[in-house]
């Protein structure tokens, strides 16, 4: 197999143009045959259809054509890159992925992991790790918002649950600043005339932010075992903890909060 490979190279018992020779005969097999691959099944839109036992390669899908014309393709190369940074992490600290505790700096927009008391070790931006899961667009407003490279100004990291909470008794000992909280906002909703800055969402986007977090979990990204300490081991616990939070914000700020535009608000995940 391609991993034992790997592990053998990890290990001094390859060099790396062993390593090198051993991807192009097998590296790509098993991404082949699970590209198509999220959870347990495949998904109903294929990017390309594998015809290498009959023609020696793939044979790429108008849907693939019609992806990388689309505004949101300038996004798909840092959303996979911080996917990489977060298993190459891991794999560099000598851990297991799905035991890598990720943390935030939301003063710098950056996960980042330390591996004692002093040393800590930044990994990726935030809005390239969590940009994928909201389909390209404002988790409010739902309007395009594109992060590529030096393009994610008018992007911002948003608390769900606002900071201001942290101050708040009954909100004692909530990670506000987790990775379970933080969704990404066009300016105009997070800070602009008539935007959310310290209120509370209506209700309906506690159910989004639900999905949200279960699809990154169920696609096993990087960030799934974070997520699941965070905020729970199984769907039922998660969305009992989102509901907890939800009734000690309304509590500590009685006043929720919607984007002008119902009917984009609506377009809901």
């Amino acid at each position: 197999m391609f991993l034992d490979a790997c592990r053998s190279f990890n290990r001094g018992e390859l060099s790396s143009d062993q390593l090198r020779a051993e991807t192009v005969r097998r590296g790509f097999n098993n991404v082949i045959d699970a590209f198509h691959v999220v959870g347990s099944s495949d998904v109903p839109i294929r990017f390309f259809h594998d015809e290498r036992a009959t023609a020696i390669g793939i044979r790429l899908t108008d849907e693939f054509r019609r992806l990388m014309a689309d505004t949101q393709a300038d996004s798909l190369a840092p959303e996979a890159e911080a996917r990489w940074r977060l298993v190459e992490t891991a794999w560099n600290l000598g851990v297991p992925s799905r035991v890598l505790e990720v943390k935030t700096d939301i003063e710098v927009g950056e996960l980042f992991v330390t591996t004692d008391a002093t040393r800590r070790v930044s990994i990726v931006g935030v809005r390239d790790a969590l940009n994928g899961y909201q389909k390209g667009a404002c988790f409010y407003c739902n309007q395009p918002i594109i992060i590529g490279r030096g393009e994610s100004l008018d992007v911002d990291v948003d608390h769900f649950f606002p900071r201001r909470l942290d101050q708040a008794e009954s909100f004692g000992g909530v990670n506000i600043d987790g990775v379970w909280n933080l969704v990404l906002a066009c300016t105009e909703c997070n800070r602009g005339p008539g935007g959310k800055f310290d209120l509370i969402p209506h209700i309906e986007y506690l159910e989004r932010l639900n999905l949200r977090n279960n699809w990154l979990i169920d696609s096993h990204h990087p960030l799934r075992e974070t997520l699941i300490a965070q905020t729970g081991a199984t769907e039922q616990k998660r969305a009992s903890f989102l509901q907890q939070c939800d009734q000690l914000a309304i509590d500590a700020i009685p006043s929720r909060w919607r984007p002008a535009s119902s009917s984009v608000a609506n377009s809901l995940l």
